[in-house]
């Protein structure tokens, strides 16, 4: 009975998803503020599990947009998604892009682009 007490600790241990994967992002910014686009990888698996937003933050952690993704990409992986108009300080040089899923929220990995600015 010792040798199956590893296993059932390991069997009663919470299985966790693999969180988004931010692939790609870019910002271009236009006449009404940034545009953001970012390419995300997730193993959604439908309703019950899936990326469902990303967001954008400034380098002090503040959120300056958020992206809602409203369904599952079970059959688009990876898959690309934009926001628009993102208001942006001018003095922040680069952003954060941070992916949330469904069932385990936000992620702890996050994804650090510098911003095009014309000097």
């Amino acid at each position: 009975m010792k040798r199956l007490a590893p296993l059932l600790l390991l069997a009663a241990a919470p299985l966790h998803a693999e969180s988004p994967e931010i692939v790609s992002a870019e910002a271009t910014e236009a006449a009404g503020g940034w545009r953001i686009v970012v390419t995300l990888r997730h193993p959604d698996t439908g309703w019950d599990h899936y990326a469902d937003g990303w967001e954008v933050l400034a380098p002090d952690g503040t959120r300056l947009g958020v992206r809602e993704l409203t369904h599952p990409h079970v059959n688009e992986q990876p898959f690309t998604r934009s926001l628009s108009a993102i208001a942006i300080p001018e003095p922040i040089r680069q952003i954060t892009i941070r992916a949330r899923c469904s069932r385990d929220g936000w992620s702890e990995d996050s994804f650090t682009i510098p911003l095009p600015r014309a000097d």
